[in-house]
C-alpha cells in the first residue's frame, strides 16, 4: 500500500488527519481532469460541468447513502461552515451550542456570526475521559441546551482529541426540540461508515481529501430539503440569476435546483478535485477499505496501549471512542513545540496538540502505515519525553 501513495518514503508520516494523502491512481485521475480543462476550458466549464458534477455527486451520494440533489461539492469543511453560519438569521441573545473541542477555524466562524447578530456562541465542556456510554456522552453535551438554543454545532470526530461523538442521538434530540443541527464531519468520510439520511443531521459538512483520499480541495455540503432554501453560497455568482449570459434555463448548465445552482457555480474555478472523488471511492473499494480500516484501528489500539505504558497516563476514551486516528495524553513536563520540533528532526511527522493545558500526541493510521511506523514513534518518544 505504501507504494501506491506519493508520500516521501524518508518521512514517517503519522499525520494523515491534517491534510490527507492522495494515492497515485486518484492523483492521476485528478491531473487528467486538469489537462482536459486546459485543452478546452469553455467546453468543460461552460457546457459539460453540470453533467460531470451531477455524475460525481451521484457517486458520492451513493457512497454516503444520501440523495444526490441534497449535496453539493465545496472546497473544504471550513468553507461549508462559513456558508451555513453566514446564512442563518440569528437574533440577539440566540445561542449556538458547541463543545469546547471544535476546530479552531470553525470556532472563529461561529464567533463572528454570533457577534454580528448579538447572539452567543457557547462551548460546552466535553468530559474527559469521554463516557463509554454514548447516551451519557450525549447527555453531557445536551445539558447545555437552553430555551435560547437555535443551533447545535458539533464535530462527529473531534480534531484535537480524535474522539467520536454521539451525533445521531444529538441530531434526533435537536430535531425534536426545533434546533438546527449542523455536523462537522471533516474527519469522517473514509474513516467511518457514513449514512447521512439515517444520521439525521439538518446540515452535514465533510471533507473528501482527508480519509477518503481524494485530492485537496474536495469536500461536500449536505442539507435536508427543508433546510436548503435557508443556505446561501459562500460566493454569490451566476446561480443567483434567472439567466446566464443569454441562457434561458439552468438545467444541464449549473444545476436543476436553486440549492445546486447557488452552491455549484461560484465563478471560474478548477473542478478537477471534485471530479476525481469517484476515483477515490473506486480506489478504496478496489482495495477492500473496510479491511484496511479495521487493520488501522487495531494499529491505533495497540499504539495507544503502548503510549499509555510509556507515559503511565490513561486513555481519554474507550476503544469505541476512536477510529483510525487516536490521541494519547503526554506527561506534564512536555513542551509541545519542542517535542514536535524534535520529532520533525527525526523525520517523524505527527502533531502534538493541546487542550485545556493538557498535551496530546495525535497519531493517524492510514492504509500505508505499519507496526514499524508505530515502533519508530514510540522509540523516539521514549527518548524525548521526561522520565
Amino acid at each position: 500500500m505504501r507504494d501506491l501513495f506519493l508520500l516521501d518514503p524518508e518521512v514517517i508520516f503519522l499525520n494523515h488527519g491534517s491534510f490527507g494523502a492522495c494515492p497515485r491512481p486518484v492523483f492521476e485521475a485528478y491531473q487528467g481532469w486538469q489537462r482536459e480543462l486546459e485543452r478546452q476550458p469553455v467546453e468543460l466549464l461552460g457546457r459539460r460541468s453540470a453533467t460531470l458534477l451531477a455524475e460525481a455527486r451521484a457517486r458520492l451520494a451513493a457512497y454516503l447513502h444520501a440523495r444526490a440533489d441534497d449535496l453539493v461539492f465545496i472546497t473544504n469543511t471550513t468553507t461549508g461552515v462559513n456558508a451555513v453560519a453566514r446564512s442563518l438569521r440569528l437574533a440577539a441573545d440566540d445561542e449556538v451550542l458547541a463543545t469546547d473541542q471544535e476546530y479552531g477555524a470553525c470556532d472563529n466562524v461561529w464567533r463572528r456570526a454570533c457577534e454580528a447578530a448579538g447572539a452567543r456562541y457557547l462551548r460546552r465542556p466535553l468530559p474527559l475521559p469521554l463516557p463509554a456510554d454514548p447516551a451519557e456522552a450525549a447527555e453531557a453535551i445536551w445539558s447545555g441546551v437552553t430555551p435560547r438554543t437555535r443551533v447545535l454545532y458539533l464535530s462527529q470526530i473531534t480534531s484535537t482529541t480524535a474522539l467520536i461523538l454521539p451525533v445521531a442521538e444529538l441530531c434526533r434530540r435537536a430535531r425534536a426540540a426545533g434546533i438546527l443541527s449542523v455536523i462537522d464531519g471533516a474527519h469522517v468520510p473514509g474513516q467511518l461508515e457514513l449514512e447521512l439520511e439515517a444520521l439525521g443531521a439538518d446540515v452535514y459538512i465533510g471533507n473528501c481529501h482527508k480519509w477518503l483520499c481524494a485530492p485537496k480541495g474536495s469536500a461536500f455540503l449536505h442539507a435536508r430539503p427543508e433546510v436548503q432554501p435557508r443556505l446561501d453560497a459562500a460566493i454569490v455568482s451566476w446561480g443567483y440569476s434567472a439567466t446566464v449570459e443569454g441562457h434561458t434555463s439552468f438545467d444541464g448548465y449549473l444545476g436543476s435546483t436553486p440549492f445546486l445552482r447557488r452552491h455549484q457555480w461560484q465563478g471560474t474555478r478548477d473542478l478537477s478535485a471534485f471530479l476525481a472523488v469517484p476515483a477515490a471511492i473506486h480506489f478504496q473499494r478496489e482495495h477492500r477499505w473496510g479491511e484496511v480500516r479495521r487493520r488501522c484501528h487495531e494499529l491505533a489500539r495497540r499504539t495507544l496501549e503502548r503510549l499509555g505504558a510509556l507515559t503511565g497516563l490513561p486513555p481519554i476514551s474507550a476503544e469505541t471512542g476512536y477510529a483510525q486516528m487516536v490521541a494519547a495524553p503526554l506527561p506534564a513536563g512536555v513542551v509541545p513545540e519542542a517535542l514536535k520540533a524534535a520529532l520533525e528532526a527525526r523525520r517523524i511527522e505527527v502533531p502534538v496538540t493541546t487542550h485545556l493545558g493538557q498535551s496530546y500526541v495525535r497519531v493517524s493510521f492510514q492504509g500505508y502505515k505499519t507496526e514499524a511506523d508505530a515502533d519508530a514513534l514510540l522509540g523516539a518518544l521514549a527518548e524525548l519525553i521526561p522520565a
